[in-house]
């Protein structure tokens, strides 16, 4: 059974192993670098920040991801501009938990989230040209493809090609609230 919640303090570990305990090789392969990575306490500080402020404020807010009450992976929101739009990122931290189908859920889990909570008009996603996998997930949830370009979409990328995503609070609503 898959579900999906707001972080809380006790799951920031979760997040943190999953990105320091990382290969270069994996980064790489969702465009992120180690090398952008901040310290392991600053992002500590960050999301701790983050979980107390209120939803007006955040600078990110994330969902953790479970499959059968165990922790497998998470999404957040960053470049949050309340009431309009944000940039939504997720992960599956274990290789054996990919390619099932289960990405595609889980980001469709969190959808209310972002925007019933933020009172988003828009959300967009910039997942690596490269990856495969998060294109696939975007497609198969009913994002609607803007455009390929170039950029660094992040603090912790380095640049290169993104495919952006776009879902309307309108084509949200049709997908994700009717049946």
């Amino acid at each position: 059974m898959l579900s999906v919640r707001e972080i809380k303090k006790k799951d920031i570990g979760f997040i943190l192993d999953y990105w320091y305990n990382a290969s270069p090789d994996h980064l790489e392969s969702m465009g992120a670098s180690i090398k952008k990575l901040p310290s392991r306490q600053k992002m500590f500080e960050m999301l701790v920040t983050d979980i107390a402020l209120p939803l007006e404020r955040k600078s990110s807010y994330v969902m953790m991801w479970f499959m059968n009450r165990r922790e497998v992976g998470h999404s957040n929101v960053n470049k949050i501009t309340y009431g309009k739009e944000a940039y939504m990122h997720f992960h599956l931290w274990h290789p054996e938990e990919r390619q099932k189908g289960m990405g595609t859920e889980l980001v469709r889990m969190s959808l209310p989230y972002y925007f019933e909570n933020l009172k988003l008009e828009t959300l967009f996603c910039e997942p690596y040209a490269l990856n495969p996998a998060p294109n696939r997930v975007l497609e198969n949830v009913g994002f609607q493809f803007e455009k390929e370009y170039t950029t660094t979409p992040g603090y912790i990328n380095f640049e290169q090609q993104v495919r952006r995503w776009k879902l309307t609070r309108e084509r949200y609503r049709k997908l994700i609230l009717q049946p």
